[in-house]
C-alpha cells in the first residue's frame, strides 16, 4: 500500500515548474523539492531543514550529501525495481548522486527537470545506468 500512496502524492506534482531549491506543489520544485514533498504529504512535515545547495551537477562543496540524506531518513531498497522506490542518479559521469526521483513503475519515473518541471519519464537505459541507489519511504 505504501508505494501506491508515494505514487498517487508524486503524480499530484506532475506540472508544476522546475524552480530550485523550491518545493511548493503547483508553484516550484526541484527533484529534492518533489521527495521533500511527497515526503511532507506522507509524514506531515519534513525531518531536517535542508541547507543551501547548488544546481550545478558539478558543484564539489556538498558532494554526497544526497546520498547521506537518503540513507539517514529513507530505507535502502534491493531486488526489484518497484513504484514508491526514490532512485538517485548520477549526473554528467559524477561519482556521486546529484539527481533523485520517484519510480511510478518498474519502467517509469517522475521528477523534477530544468526548463520541464515535474514530468513523467521512461526509464530508459541510459537512465538505468546512472542509478546509484534506491531508497523506500520509511
Amino acid at each position: 500500500m505504501k508505494g501506491e500512496a508515494v505514487v498517487a502524492a508524486a503524480r499530484l506534482w506532475l506540472g508544476t515548474p522546475y524552480r530550485h531549491r523550491a518545493s511548493t506543489l503547483g508553484a516550484g520544485c526541484d527533484c529534492l523539492g518533489l521527495v521533500r514533498g511527497v515526503w511532507r504529504t506522507l509524514y506531515g512535515v519534513e525531518p531536517m531543514d535542508v541547507p543551501p545547495y547548488r544546481a550545478s551537477p558539478r558543484d564539489s562543496e556538498y558532494a554526497g550529501a544526497l546520498r547521506e540524506a537518503a540513507e539517514r531518513f529513507l530505507v535502502p531498497e534491493t531486488g526489484v525495481l518497484a513504484g514508491g522506490q526514490v532512485v538517485l542518479f548520477r549526473l554528467a559521469g559524477l561519482a556521486e548522486a546529484k539527481h533523485c526521483a520517484i519510480l511510478i513503475s518498474p519502467k517509469r519515473f517522475i521528477h523534477a527537470q530544468e526548463k520541464l518541471g515535474v514530468v513523467e519519464a521512461n526509464l530508459t537505459d541510459g537512465w538505468a545506468r546512472r542509478v546509484s541507489g534506491r531508497f523506500g519511504f520509511p
